[in-house]
């Protein structure tokens, strides 16, 4: 693989945030993702929203696991720590960086077949746990580094570029989030920008456990005809690739439709996929509410978009177990190690 660097020169009137960085300034490697890969409209959105709040890059720590949404971590952020761990493994890693650090901003980048699939009960228990995170999945309804095998999150019915059917019903991490727990659910589409950065900068700035859903085309192997995550060309759209070993530019899809709306995204085989944005007078603080709201629309063949639920009230892991307020990686060996005395006072306490 070969690295491209960015240059460095920048003009002297760019825009600065009011710590004075510019969106360079979170920018990461030049991505190697696909052409029209809707996980960079998700990358440039994390960047807009963390130029937005003014957030120090050194205080971001982004984790991932394996994958085409895993790779992503790499092209934003540059400054920031990261951590690329082992498939449908980031949770964990996150959840004891977290517990070792509590200063820092965690930012979990995962996709379909990393959290749906072989990580789905990571992701189940970092989410019940109350880790202080945002948790952001790039669903796109394959695993694309695998040549486009169905993920767990792929729709009943839709069909493989090989020609194969799913006859697997899929799961809904929106609505697995919700009964497990999560203080703040909401939903996005890789092409709605004006959407996803004020939803990332909210989740950004909740405490508790943050979780985003991002539907995001895959132009390699999900947008043939009889797929239902197909990739949509707003302007023009070419014919399918046939062969595996080319992908052929494509141009990234956006999307423009009001709050209370719904909107009928022309798929590149012709069909629609229905997008359905939370109208103004929404109540996202009412969970059950939520619930039973995602599962009416989604018979009705919607998938709803937006600030989906809140808890104003949420409290972190850190609250739940009662730790020490200063960072464990900050402390001595000597506040680490309460002594005997200390010990048998503990586990007197649990008997």
């Amino acid at each position: 693989m070969t690295y491209i660097a960015k240059p460095r020169l920048r003009h002297p009137a760019i825009p600065v945030n009011r710590l004075g960085f510019t969106h360079r300034d979170y920018e990461g490697s030049v991505s190697t993702l696909c052409a029209g890969c809707g996980h960079d409209s998700i990358s440039f959105a994390i960047i807009q929203a963390c130029f937005e709040l003014s957030i120090e890059p050194h205080r971001v720590a982004k984790l991932s696991g394996i994958g085409c949404s895993s790779k992503t971590p790499d092209y934003l952020l540059g400054q920031s720590h990261g951590f690329n761990s082992v498939h449908g493994r980031m949770p964990s890693v996150l959840t004891g960086a977290n517990l070792a650090n509590r200063d820092l901003i965690y930012l979990g980048i995962s996709g379909d077949g990393d959290s749906a699939s072989i990580g789905l009960g990571q992701f189940v228990h970092c989410i019940r746990r109350g880790v202080n995170m945002v948790y952001i999945t790039e669903n796109n309804g394959v695993y694309g580094l695998t040549k486009g095998q169905f993920s767990a999150t792929a729709d009943k019915g839709s069909r493989s570029k090989a020609g194969g059917s799913n006859m697997d019903s899929p799961l809904d991490l929106v609505s697995m989030a919700l009964m497990v727990g999560a203080s703040f659910v909401g939903r996005s589409f890789s092409g709605d920008k004006d959407q996803m950065v004020p939803l990332i900068m909210a989740a950004i700035s909740h405490t508790g456990p943050a979780f985003i859903d991002i539907v995001s085309p895959c132009v390699a192997f999900n947008n043939h005809a009889g797929s239902t995550k197909a990739y949509d060309f707003v302007r023009a759209h070419n014919e399918a690739v046939n062969r595996l070993d080319i992908i052929e530019p494509r141009q990234a899809i956006t999307v423009e439709y009001a709050p209370g709306t719904s909107e009928e995204v022309a798929l590149h085989d012709g069909s629609t996929l229905r997008l359905a944005k939370l109208a103004a007078d929404y109540d996202p603080h009412d969970r059950v509410g939520a619930m039973a709201y995602l599962q009416s629309r989604a018979a009705a063949g919607d998938l709803v978009t937006g600030l989906i639920y809140m808890d104003q009230q949420a409290r972190d892991m850190h609250a739940n177990l009662n730790t020490v307020a200063r960072p464990l990686n900050g402390l001595s060996e000597k506040e680490l190690c309460p002594g005997s005395k200390g010990l048998s006072a503990f586990n007197a306490a649990h008997r």
